[in-house]
């Protein structure tokens, strides 16, 4: 039987216990192995950290990225982060530890948090609620709202709608953008203007994303990411997954994706319910949704076009034809592309110069310089029938223009479906066979073949490919060289 001095002692230390606990949830991280531990400790998430695909990196290395001010190292000009990871791979929760993190850590952050819509925006905001309620109410100034709260420390969060509107006049240290690829590309825009750096916290922007299109905004960013210097954090499935423990490999149906790297994972999510997802998913949706290695290629216009098989290495060949295909454009941009046709009937695009807001003579210059023969000695320009056209500023056309430089066009009109068919041909043929070869050299011809597509609401193959501004000049361009060559005979040679 304890006696009442026993009970005090244990009482007592059980209320040191509770100081140091208490204490622990104030003290700030001050290492990664730190913040690993005091976010299982207190918000009862074990964050993986463990780089299972050669190319990735782990959810830990997301978070103490977004987390960390060290003021040994040299300033960084942001914080800017883009995060690609798979379905149920703990994005938003993530996210939401983040937030809570800079809010309680950070004095004076301000965080805003943008969906691509209402319901994803709210679903984060539900997490750091959540986390809130358990342990942090000491934290807050006033009660939590439905789409607010504020701390003592002078941080606050608050969730924005998917409107301009909304975005605008926001000037905060921390965006997260939570699903950008459902995002309005007008609130996007805006939303780049809203960060700001104080003196003790760098201003980021994150950008938080499944890839559902090889055309969307999360294709776009983190294709420009390299030139901007933002990190990109990527894991997939095998990054989150939980470690596979007596299990047969030829008997598991993941086997050909997995090939042993569930053996040495360290994640959350259960085995058997991705092997149930993956059985439920077509092929194309298990690769971009979970897998991480491509979009899903159904909306897409050429999903025949595989970079493998007709990207490769191809020079100008002196013996062979030489055609010039162009299309016009100044804001949106003007595009001219060098092809040759072997004798196999392979067409061979081995250069490109795409440029927007710059006039005929510019252009025409860049386009002489870099003609590996002299003018005569091209086999034939096809260009846009709409070249010839007289402009209302300048009084005269493009067709016209280009001649007074001494580059002769030729045009046909045509459909674009029958331009489009052709390509699609070139790219495989009924037979199965490939006539198309694009130069490493053409990078925005390559990255068009892979991303022009249909309109979200397209059902059918009919349907005219969206006009973006963006991938459609530089497939129109193509499809001018298809067109003309196919129906050489019949080109149209006009003077203006």
């Amino acid at each position: 039987m304890m006696t009442e001095s026993t009970i005090s002692t244990i009482s007592d230390g059980v209320e040191r216990a509770a100081g140091v606990y208490a204490e622990l949830r104030r003290t700030r991280p001050v290492t990664r192995r730190d913040l690993k531990n005091y976010v299982k400790v207190f918000l009862g998430i074990d964050v993986p950290d463990k780089r299972i695909c050669p190319e990735h990196q782990s959810p830990m290395d997301y978070l103490w990225h977004t987390f960390r001010e060290s003021k040994s190292e040299p300033r960084a000009t942001n914080h800017d982060a883009i995060v690609w990871a798979n379905r149920a791979g703990g994005k938003t929760e993530l996210a939401a530890v983040a937030t809570l993190l800079d809010c309680l850590f950070k004095p004076n952050c301000q965080v805003r948090i943008l969906g691509g819509s209402g319901e994803q925006a709210s679903r984060m905001y539900e997490y750091l609620t959540g986390f809130l309620c358990h342990g942090y109410e000491q934290f807050l100034a006033g009660p939590v709202r439905k789409t607010k709260c504020h701390f003592i420390n002078g941080s606050a969060v608050e969730v924005l709608t998917q409107s301009a509107a909304s975005v605008r006049g926001q000037h905060v240290q921390k965006l997260r953008c939570d699903e950008l690829e459902l995002f309005d590309e007008d609130v996007f825009a805006a939303a780049k203007f809203t960060t700001q750096s104080t003196p003790e916290i760098t201003a980021g922007m994150e950008l938080i994303s499944t890839m559902h299109r090889p055309y969307g905004l999360m294709h776009e960013v983190v294709t420009s990411a390299p030139k901007f210097g933002t990190p990109v954090f990527k894991w997939c499935v095998w990054e989150v997954i939980e470690k596979c423990v007596g299990r047969n490999c030829s008997q598991c149906p993941l086997s050909g994706d997995c090939r042993g790297r569930a053996k040495v994972a360290n994640g959350y999510l259960k085995i058997d319910d991705c092997i149930t997802q993956m059985r439920r998913a077509s092929r194309a949706c298990w690769e971009a949704e979970m897998l991480c290695t491509r979009p899903s290629r159904q909306n897409v216009v050429f999903g025949e076009f595989d970079p493998a098989v007709h990207v490769q290495p191809v020079d100008y060949d002196p013996n062979l034809p030489l055609y010039r295909a162009l299309d016009f454009g100044f804001v949106n941009p003007f595009v001219c592309l060098w092809i040759q046709v072997d004798d196999a009937g392979t067409v061979r695009v081995i250069d490109e110069y795409i440029r927007s807001r710059a006039t005929i003579d510019v252009h025409a210059v860049e386009i002489k310089s870099r003609t590996p023969v002299a003018e005569e000695k091209v086999t034939a320009t096809f260009c846009d029938p709409a070249g010839k056209s007289v402009n209302d500023v300048t009084g005269t056309s493009a067709v016209r223009e280009l001649r007074s430089f001494g580059i002769v066009v030729r045009f046909k009109r045509s459909g674009i479906l029958e331009g489009i068919e052709l390509i699609r041909r070139a790219i495989r043929s009924g037979d199965g066979k490939s006539s198309l070869i694009v130069s490493p050299r053409c990078p925005r011809l390559i990255e068009a073949m892979e991303c022009y597509h249909y309109p979200e609401s397209a059902n059918t193959p009919g349907e005219l490919p969206q006009k973006d501004g963006l991938y459609d000049h530089p497939i129109d361009a193509l499809r001018y060289f298809f067109i003309n060559q196919t129906h050489s005979s019949k080109t149209t040679a006009r003077r203006y």
